[in-house]
């Protein structure tokens, strides 16, 4: 799966020349919280909600309504906008998107092309969205989560132990442990679990947890 096939389309953008005054019109028309920055059809910048409010006057301002339209007018998005974007490529996997998120603690971020060009938005939510799907957690699927060695051979032989008890597996996902361990979590439509259980105890696999999750 590709940032492409889960990012939003035809962002909207604003220039650096854009108006603070503009911007926060558009984040609320459009109930976004971020907007890339664009000059000559290139990402130059980003600007988000937090940015905006931090160079509003306060509640505490002697300034008229009018002084403070006319200074919000004259304060430009190139004044104040990040120069220096985190982004990523539409052809990247998804994965990548969510681990620069995680490494540098944003909730989204600008899409481009191979060329520069902004092409969309990938957000948090996105991820999550994408993560529901490929675990089909919405179909409701039993999820069994395995201690095993880390050794080669151990994907091998609990495949091999599903297949020979009539089970499908739908997904498999590894996540390290400390103390060379390993957990593997399997998701399926096993109807035996017990049985399964009892099999994978058997050839010296610890199941941690049986459930069912989703519908």
């Amino acid at each position: 799966m590709f940032v492409r096939n889960r990012m939003s389309k035809d962002p909207v953008n604003v220039t650096p020349e854009t108006s603070i005054d503009d911007a926060l019109a558009l984040l609320k028309v459009h109930k976004i919280r971020r907007l890339p920055v664009e000059e000559s059809g290139k990402l130059v910048g980003i600007i988000t909600d937090k940015d905006l409010m931090r160079v509003m006057p306060s509640d505490a301002t002697t300034l008229s309504k009018f002084e403070i339209n006319d200074l919000l007018a004259k304060i430009k998005i190139k004044d104040i906008m990040a120069k220096s974007v985190i982004s990523v490529n539409e052809g990247a996997p998804i994965e990548e998107a969510a681990l620069l998120m995680s490494r540098n603690h944003i909730s989204g971020l600008p899409v481009i092309s191979n060329d520069g060009a902004i092409v969309g938005v990938i957000t948090e939510t996105d991820i999550f969205d994408a993560f529901v799907d490929i675990m089909d957690l919405e179909e409701g699927k039993v999820r069994l989560t395995l201690e095993v060695d880390d050794k080669i051979g151990v994907v091998k032989d609990i495949a091999t132990i599903f297949t020979e008890t009539g089970n499908n597996i739908d997904s498999f996902v590894t996540c390290p442990k400390t103390g060379g361990k390993y957990d593997i979590i399997i998701r399926g439509n096993f109807e035996d679990v017990d049985g399964l259980t009892t099999k994978l105890t058997e050839h010296g696999y610890t199941v941690i947890q049986a459930s069912h999750i989703g519908h």
